[in-house]
């Protein structure tokens, strides 16, 4: 029975008691609103986005999070897949910056933003590449989607299969722009692959991720502000990331620039609303933002405002700790046992840091979980610094309050040679009769 139920009901039924009872559950409500609202972390920005994603770019770290995971139309967002997997493939050597390719039917079909490419003509993959990445062009990311998978529904194929390989889990793709399926030309739609294509703003978070670790050159592209396409063209490609830096010189665009922006897409259909996935990087420190179904029109720059109060919250009420020292010994676990050597306990420590971002001022504690060696037993002989063995710690996040798990390699603070056979002869005999002692004490 809801409260429009209620006010229907005859006044006689509205008794003092049961309209107390009312206002207590009222009063309750209200207080879990608050207590929810409590718990969200100190000074997090309300957003006007369907959903949206804070990360560190260095750990994959969450620092804020808003529906992250809910499978929504990304818009040209996709396209960050179609140009990590182009990339990887020049790296792979299957394809080459200056290699000329010629424009098929597929590409000179496409809506939307493009640059007007026809059937027959003929580009480099680095002049698609930026027509892409610069100006979003559906044409250009089509060909190349083409020239990497020999169609676009097998491109589509190879999405799929590098999200489930990236750990994006709520994303699907049907071709390489992001366009819904109707605005595809007919005869290209994938009849294999069926729905539409989504991808959540962690997802999102994770392939930007992705990007900036395995192909950390695409930014040099991305935040090229125009590019001409054409020598005959009248007029270059702007970037649709009104959010560089770089614009702060721009009359037009000084309102949205933000220090440190170099990269990354945006995404706008009437499905998706407006997208953005943004990066940014300050005093060493590297942040992903994601925005999701932005209202407003693509000319109207709210994604980046938006955007803005993200990174703002990120740089100002972050700082970075680092929680595991390099080079420290485990407290219990400061040896592990080691066979056929000089010594029988070998020394160890850790062999890297583990830092990550935490609000200023909060303090973040660690447990040991686990310590174990690389084999068992160890044998000698063993080199300084070779790695021996990993250790494993939990501690909760401060900014989401989730349990994380990290592990870091041990290595060897020292040598230890390989014994003689004199000397393992001896130790032998020595365990034996050692043993032998306590076996017998045990006895009695």
């Amino acid at each position: 029975m809801n409260r429009y139920h209620l006010l229907s009901l005859p006044k006689s039924l509205l008794s003092k008691r049961f309209v107390a009872v009312i206002v207590l559950i009222n009063l309750l409500f209200m207080f879990s609103l608050s207590s929810f609202a409590a718990a969200a972390p100190e000074g997090a920005p309300t957003l006007d986005a369907q959903s949206a994603v804070l990360m560190d770019a260095e750990s994959g770290q969450i620092l804020y999070q808003s529906n992250a995971d809910v499978a929504k139309p990304p818009a040209s967002m996709s396209k960050m897949m179609t140009e990590y997997l182009v990339s990887r493939a020049v790296k792979q050597g299957k394809l080459n910056w200056e290699d000329i390719v010629s424009v098929g039917e597929n590409a000179a079909k496409q809506i939307g933003s493009r640059i007007f490419l026809a059937e027959g003509d003929k580009h480099t993959i680095k002049e698609l590449y930026i027509a892409m990445a610069v100006g979003s062009a559906n044409d250009a990311t089509t060909q190349l989607a083409e020239t990497v998978a020999g169609s676009e529904e097998a491109f589509a194929k190879l999405m799929n299969d590098t999200a489930a390989e990236l750990g994006m889990k709520e994303s699907h793709f049907i071709n390489s722009t992001g366009l819904d399926r109707a605005d595809m030309p007919e005869k290209f739609r994938p009849a294999s692959i069926e729905g539409e294509t989504v991808m959540s703003a962690r997802d999102a978070a994770t392939l930007a991720y992705h990007i900036l670790k395995d192909e950390p050159e695409f930014l040099e592209t991305a935040k090229i502000q125009k590019y001409k396409f054409r020598e005959r063209d009248k007029k270059a490609i702007d970037n649709w990331n009104w959010m560089l830096g770089s614009n702060k010189d721009n009359p037009n665009l000084r309102k949205f620039a933000y220090e440190g922006v170099d990269g990354l897409k945006t995404g706008h259909t009437s499905s998706a609303g407006n997208c953005f996935t943004g990066t940014a990087l300050r005093d060493g420190t590297r942040l992903i933002a994601v925005v999701m179904g932005v209202p407003g029109n693509s000319n109207d720059g709210k994604r980046f405002l938006e955007t803005a109060k993200l990174f703002d919250y990120g740089f100002k009420n972050f700082e970075k700790k680092t929680i595991i020292q390099a080079k420290a010994t485990i407290p219990e676990y400061e040896t592990l046992p080691i066979k056929k050597g000089v010594a029988t306990k070998l020394p160890i420590v850790t062999a890297t840091d583990i830092t990550i971002l935490i609000p200023k001022g909060v303090a973040v504690e660690t447990s040991i979980q686990e310590v174990k060696a690389t084999q068992e037993p160890l044998m000698a002989p063993i080199k300084l610094g070779d790695k021996v063995g990993t250790a494993t710690y939990k501690y909760t996040d401060p900014s989401t309050a989730e349990e994380k798990v990290v592990s870091i390699d041990l290595i060897a603070v020292e040598d230890i040679d390989k014994a003689s056979w004199w000397r393992l002869m001896f130790r032998a005999i020595g365990n034996f009769f050692s043993n032998l002692f306590n076996g017998i004490v045990d006895l009695f």
